[in-house]
């Protein structure tokens, strides 16, 4: 089986959320049942040199966009530690002077220009290479066009006239939507895709709609989100074209790479650790983080963790909402991240201002690991979630998680106090509740028996990709009746 992956961004080359780790780790699952490819763009901020990246010969390519001819090259190099083909598309106008996977401040009708383009790239290079996917596997709307071409411009098209196509919808909050004018700009045909039953949403283009109308498969990211999106209130306008494909829908928990997060063996952290060791060795971290930030080291006070894109999905407002109450208790708090400018604003000012709560704004790999390492609880108060990977990230080297319960976080967190409870919940979205389950995270440290016990439930937790990565192959064989 051919599998054609397809997306904005992939670890380790290019991140910006968990999307790339995603894309980066569960291809290495499956490479042993299927024949794999990804395509991404060739960003300005990936590093041909370290990741000993290479144009492919005679790989240039120029196809017209209305009446605009781009160029293309392509070049290769292998996810380490596997034999999976990575391919990038360069264009010098869309993606090589961007220093950013999404740079801000961008006109929206070039966003959509970006990735149009891109689209029909991995279509016209995946035919030049001869890799004749089974399935397609497009993820988010930046790659939502693939299906729609399949079913319009390649309809008839004999190389692609037995692939299928999977799409997953890692957010549905972001579904790029504009005028009708820009399927001109596609050569997409209008007269098959901008309907109804298309992409055609309240006399916008939606391509995430169209991406749900024509794929074989829609995928979310986990069991409780894919049901959350059924309803109005998390289904962002999209609720009644899901429920019209809901026999289609499936709902796949995202997994981690246990092997690139793994506090035995990770080099960004001052001391490793496992099962056995960790009371003593997650301290070590700790005092490092302490020290790094400039907060006074206390073994009897909680460090609370938060490393997060800066926007309202995340729940930053019940934050900014509990600020007072925050500098209050008796623990410390310590966040990393970017995003909008006004929480950006409102961490620096809390971080020069108050005695418990520091802040880097920006994102730094190592000093995150070293966060997941060093904190005693691991704080994700978001409005909504799709799965996330923060939490399970920050179970794998011991930090508790405080989340509210929604999408994945309500599927892999085991709320205090039930049996093997590995994490604090709260329900309603509202800081004062946010603020109890804190509360009762600091209640439960103080009491180290139960404490620990908590610590190694979420250490020894499976998010692993085997067991979801066998149930993507078991959807890919379903639609593709291959064995």
């Amino acid at each position: 089986m051919k599998i054609l992956f397809a997306a904005a961004e992939v670890a380790p080359f290019s991140k910006a959320g968990g999307l790339a780790d995603v894309i980066g780790s569960l291809p290495k699952e499956l490479e042993k049942d299927a024949q794999i490819a990804i395509f991404t763009p060739l960003h300005g901020l990936i590093d041909k040199e370290k990741w000993n990246i290479k144009e492919l010969p005679n790989s240039e390519m120029w196809i017209t966009f209305g009446s605009q001819p781009q160029k293309f090259n392509l070049y290769i190099t292998k996810l380490p530690d596997t034999d999976i083909n990575v391919f990038f598309v360069k264009n010098d106008w869309y993606f090589s002077p961007f220093k950013e996977v999404y740079p801000k401040y961008l006109d929206p009708r070039y966003e959509h220009e970006r990735y149009i383009s891109f689209s029909l790239a991995v279509m016209e290079y995946a035919k030049a290479l001869n890799f004749r996917a089974d399935v397609i596997h497009a993820n988010d709307w930046h790659t939502a066009m693939l299906p729609l071409y399949l079913h319009s411009n390649y309809k008839f098209d004999e190389f692609w006239s037995r692939t299928k196509c999977v799409f997953e919808i890692h957010n549905l909050a972001y579904q790029g939507v504009w005028f009708e004018d820009v399927i001109d700009y596609a050569n997409m045909r209008k007269d098959i895709v901008y309907n109804q039953w298309g992409c055609e949403h309240y006399g916008r283009v939606n391509w995430m709609k169209g991406a749900i109308n024509y794929s074989d498969r829609v995928v979310a990211v986990s069991p409780n989100y894919s049901r959350e999106i059924l309803g109005g209130e998390y289904g962002e306008g999209l609720d009644y074209t899901l429920r019209m494909n809901q026999a289609k829908l499936r709902g796949i928990l995202n997994g981690i790479d246990y092997n690139a997060f793994n506090p035995k063996t990770d080099k960004s952290l001052v001391a490793n650790y496992n099962l056995k060791d960790f009371k003593e060795q997650k301290e070590k971290n700790k005092k490092a983080v302490c020290d790094y930030f400039g907060i006074k080291y206390n073994p009897q006070r909680p460090l609370i963790a938060l490393i997060s894109r800066l926007v309202g999905q995340k729940g930053i407002d019940l934050i900014r909402d509990m600020q007072y109450e925050l500098q209050n208790l008796d623990a410390d708090f310590v966040f990393l991240g970017s995003g909008d400018n006004a929480y950006e604003n409102l961490f620096i000012w809390l971080s020069n201002n108050t005695a418990n709560i520091r802040t880097y704004v920006g994102y730094d790999a190592k000093l995150a690991n070293l966060i997941y390492a060093g904190s005693d609880f691991f704080l994700m108060p978001s409005k909504f979630e799709p799965c996330g990977l923060s939490q399970l990230i920050a179970m794998r080297y011991g930090s508790l998680p405080i989340v509210r319960a929604t999408g994945g976080l309500e599927d892999t967190v085991t709320g205090y106090p039930l049996d093997n409870s590995n994490g604090f919940k709260f329900w309603a979205y509202n800081g004062w509740d946010m603020l109890n389950a804190i509360k009762c995270a600091i209640w439960v440290y103080q009491d180290k028996y139960v404490f620990n016990a908590m610590r190694k439930s979420a250490m020894e937790a499976d998010f692993s990709w085997k067991r979801s990565s066998e149930e993507y192959l078991r959807m890919y064989r379903e639609i593709t009746g291959l064995k």
